[in-house]
């Protein structure tokens, strides 16, 4: 028995990358990152979904459509679009990060990618978790500091691919 756990614990040190291995992303090609992410999604996907989220409120919900599309309620107008963009923040990273490999299309430009903190493939769970972290009102801010927030809070990390 005994046998069986020094085999299964070796097995498991050779198919995990150790942490020290891993080529870390740099806080430039980072920050690069947030920026080419940001400028795809306001310019595609906020677009897309703009579209889409005024069509069907203008369709099913006409006096809230007249409510938030009015010049005299820009204070709705701005809470729908920030709760807009949330979702877009939460579609795009999450289908990126878990479909295409921890990549977004600003990691791709800078060759990198997130994977989990000892360097595994994220899961559907972690795409997840990294998206919903995202939220908080200034969470971009702690990519200043050592580790960001959606990095700490869920395990993963952001790696050099090439």
């Amino acid at each position: 028995m005994h046998n069986g756990l020094l085999s299964a614990e070796a097995n498991f040190t050779m198919t995990a990358p150790p942490v020290a291995q891993l080529n870390y992303a740099t806080k430039e090609q980072r920050c690069i990152n947030f920026i080419i992410d940001n400028l795809f999604m306001k310019f595609s996907l906020a677009y897309l979904t703009g579209i889409a989220f005024s069509s069907f409120v203008s369709s099913w919900f006409p006096s809230f459509a007249t409510l938030i599309f009015d010049k005299a309620s820009i204070i709705a107008a701005i809470v729908v679009i920030y709760m807009v963009s949330r979702v877009n923040y939460a579609i795009y990273y999450t289908i990126c990060e878990n479909f295409f490999n921890g990549y977004t299309v600003g990691k791709l430009v800078t060759g990198t990618r997130a994977v989990q903190a000892d360097g595994r493939k994220l899961t559907l769970k972690h795409a997840i978790h990294r998206s919903f972290s995202r939220f908080l009102p200034f969470e971009f801010l702690s990519g200043f500091s050592k580790t960001p927030w959606h990095d700490s809070w869920t395990g993963t990390t952001v790696v050099k691919s090439k």
